[in-house]
C-alpha cells in the first residue's frame, strides 16, 4: 500500500529543510563579506515582497520575504549582475566605495562567493558526523553471502564466499561501499575483482537496470548485480573518526550527484529525475513522516545538493562568479563588463527556464495524477 503524508507535512518539511539551509548559505556569504570589510545593504530569507524586517546598527536590512524559495545578501555597491565597477560606483564617495564588494581584492571576492557553498558542505558534514556519533559505523565485510542465481554477478561466475577486492579498479574495504559503485550505473559495464581461496579472479559484466518503488510510490531506476552481504555490526565511533567518516560520506554523495547529472546530460537517465521545490517539499514530508533521524539525514543530502548546484559554472550562480574570477586570475585582467553582463543575463535566463521546467516536471509527477 502506497503511503502519502498529509500536505501540511510537506509544507513543514520543506520549511524546516530549505529555510535553515538557505539562511546558513547566505550567512556564509555575509560573515565572510563582513570579515573582508564589505557592507551588506540587505539580508533576505526568501524573494519578493518583504513581510517583516528590521535594520541593524550597521545599516543592514534583515528581512523575511514572501517567496520562500531561496534568499540573498545584497552587498553595498552591487549595482549590476556581474558586480563590476561602473560609472555609478565610481561616483560614490571614497569612504562608501571602500566598503563595497567591487573594492575588494580578487581573492577576497572569491572567498566571499565560495563561502555559501562551503557552509552548506560544513553543515552536511556536521549533520553526518552527529549521526555517526549517535548510531556508530556499520561494519560489513566485503564478502558475498547472498547470491541471486539469475543475477548478473552469478551469471558472470561470482560465487558465495568470494571476497570483493575492487570494483573498476577502486579498492573495496567494506560491503557498504558496493551499492555506491553499482546502484548509480544501471546498464553500464563493470569489472569486479574477487578473492577466492587466495586467488584473485576478475569478472567483467553489465549491471542490470531495475525499477524499484518505495513505500511512498516513488520509482527509481537503479543498478543491481544480485549480491548481498551477511549481517554486519555497528561499531561506535569517536568525535574525530565521526568527522572523518562524514567527510568521506559527503565525498561519496557528491560523486553520486556528478554521475547522476552526467547521466541525465548524456541521455542515460530521464530528465524526470530532476526535481524542484515541489519535489523537495514532497520528499521532505515523506522523510519527516519516517522520523527525525531520516529527516535530518535528508537535510544533509539537500545541503550537499545546494552546495553542488551553486558551484556549477553557470553565470548567476556562485560557480559562475568563481569561474570568472579564475579566468581573471589567469588572464590578469577581468573580462569586459559587457561580456560579463551578457553572460550573467543568459545565466539568469537559463536558471529561470530550468526552474520552470523542473516545476512543471514536479507537478506532472505528483501522485494526484495516478502515477
Amino acid at each position: 500500500m502506497i503511503e502519502t503524508p498529509p500536505l501540511w507535512m510537506w509544507l513543514l518539511g520543506f520549511l524546516l529543510v530549505l529555510g535553515p539551509l538557505v539562511t546558513l548559505h547566505e550567512l556564509g556569504h555575509y560573515l565572510v563579506g563582513r570579515w573582508c570589510g564589505v557592507k551588506a545593504d540587505a539580508f533576505s530569507v526568501g524573494f519578493g515582497k518583504e513581510l517583516v524586517g528590521y535594520t541593524d546598527r550597521r545599516g543592514t536590512r534583515w528581512k523575511l520575504s514572501a517567496l520562500p524559495l531561496g534568499g540573498y545578501v545584497q552587498f553595498a555597491g552591487d549595482m549590476n549582475p556581474a558586480s563590476q565597477p561602473s560609472a555609478e560606483w565610481l561616483a560614490l564617495p571614497a569612504a562608501e566605495r571602500a566598503q563595497t564588494f567591487q573594492a575588494r581584492a580578487l581573492w577576497q571576492k572569491a572567498l566571499i562567493v565560495a563561502a555559501g557553498p562551503v557552509v552548506n558542505f560544513l553543515v552536511a558534514i556536521a549533520i553526518l558526523a552527529g549521526l555517526n556519533s549517535a548510531y556508530g559505523r556499520l561494519e560489513v565485510a566485503p564478502v558475498v553471502q547472498v547470491l541471486a542465481q539469475d543475477g548478473a554477478a552469478a551469471q558472470a561466475g561470482i560465487a558465495i564466499g568470494d571476497r570483493i577486492v575492487s570494483i573498476d579498479g577502486d579498492a573495496i574495504d567494506g560491503f557498504d561501499e558496493v551499492p555506491g559503485r553499482i546502484a548509480p550505473h544501471p546498464g553500464e559495464p563493470v569489472t569486479m575483482v574477487v578473492d577466492r581461496d587466495g586467488e584473485q579472479l576478475s569478472y567483467s559484466f553489465t549491471i542490470r537496470q531495475v525499477t524499484e518503488q518505495d513505500r511512498f510510490g516513488n520509482r527509481f531506476e537503479i543498478g543491481q548485480i544480485g549480491i548481498g552481504a551477511g549481517g554486519g555490526r555497528l561499531v561506535p565511533v569517536g568525535p574525530v573518526e565521526s568527522i572523518g567518516l562524514a567527510v568521506q560520506q559527503t565525498g561519496q554523495i557528491m560523486r553520486a550527484m556528478v554521475v547522476g547529472l552526467w547521466q541525465i546530460i548524456s541521455g542515460r537517465r530521464s530528465v524526470e529525475e530532476l526535481g524542484g521545490p515541489i519535489k523537495i517539499a514532497k520528499f521532505s514530508g515523506e522523510q519527516l513522516s519516517l522520523g527525525w533521524p531520516q529527516f535530518i539525514h535528508f537535510a544533509a543530502l539537500i545541503s550537499i545538493n545546494l552546495a553542488f548546484i551553486n558551484l556549477l559554472p553557470i553565470p548567476a550562480l556562485d560557480g559562475g562568479h568563481l569561474a570568472f574570477y579564475a579566468a581573471e586570475a589567469i588572464r590578469r585582467k577581468p573580462a569586459s563588463q559587457r561580456s560579463q553582463e551578457w553572460a550573467f543575463r543568459t545565466g539568469i535566463a537559463f536558471v529561470l527556464a530550468l526552474m520552470l521546467f523542473v516545476t512543471i516536471n514536479d507537478v506532472a509527477t505528483l501522485p494526484i495524477w495516478g502515477r
